[in-house]
């Protein structure tokens, strides 16, 4: 059954991305030497993990690619996947029945994004205005597409972003943030964990198992929808009173 949004402006769709780290050896010498002295000065450590390093730069804006977005439209309680591959047309997704599927490459991903997303009313995500959107933005500058609107806009106002992490931390005034999975377990919401996390998609994407990547970042986009259900009658009205 369509679950319609009563708080936000609609269409409310909740998106998640999946980004995969470049190899150590695409990196050019000087970001290399200035990525190894930033993380000197972060750890006080005199030498750097560089393995460890290298496994975290999906987490350095410029230093991954975009290999999935996935998208769930609340109204219409229908889920979809941008994924890297080839075609660029919209077809059944096999893996997760009532899903669909388009594929290309970054680009095209991209573009298809913000073709969508101007359509939208409010986004939802889970730290997607401190990891998401900035990544989205500054990744579709890089590569020429021109971002459609703006994700990281005024922090305090939930009704064209709503990023469940602010407002799990109350914006600000608690010190500690938690997982998405954690929140889903406490709210009851089915955890969008399973046989893969986040720390595999650049060995996945390697190996070019995108439908894996693509499964993982749909059940997280859906996981994310289905906390904001949970949320939009109880804490959600508290901040648009702001």
């Amino acid at each position: 059954m369509a679950a319609s949004s009563k708080s936000l402006p609609g269409p409310v769709v909740a998106f998640d991305i999946e980004v995969a780290g470049l190899e150590w050896e695409e990196v050019d010498e000087a970001s290399r030497h200035y990525l190894m002295s930033r993380e000197r000065r972060r750890s006080g450590a005199e030498s750097v993990d560089v393995e460890a390093l290298q496994h975290r730069l999906a987490l350095v804006r410029g230093m991954g690619r975009v290999v999935a977005i996935g998208m769930w439209n609340m109204d219409k309680d229908q889920g979809a996947v941008l994924v890297h591959g080839s075609g660029c047309r919209w077809e059944e997704f096999d893996e997760m029945p009532g899903t669909r599927v388009y594929r290309g490459n970054e680009r095209e991903l991209l573009e298809e994004f913000w073709k969508l997303a101007q359509t939208w009313g409010a986004v939802v995500t889970y730290n997607g205005r401190a990891y998401d959107g900035p990544v989205l933005m500054t990744r579709s500058a890089m590569l020429g597409v021109a971002p459609s609107r703006q994700l990281c806009g005024y922090r305090y106002r939930v009704t064209d972003h709503c990023d469940l992490l602010d407002l799990l931390n109350f914006q600000g005034a608690t010190r500690d943030s938690y997982s998405l999975d954690y929140w889903c377990r406490r709210f009851g919401v089915e955890s969008p964990k399973g046989k893969m996390d986040g720390s595999m998609v650049a060995s996945k994407a390697r190996d070019g198992h995108y439908d894996e990547i693509a499964e993982y970042c749909l059940r997280d986009t859906r996981a994310t929808a289905d906390l904001f259900r949970r949320l939009e009658g109880t804490l959600v009205p508290l901040f648009l009173q702001q």
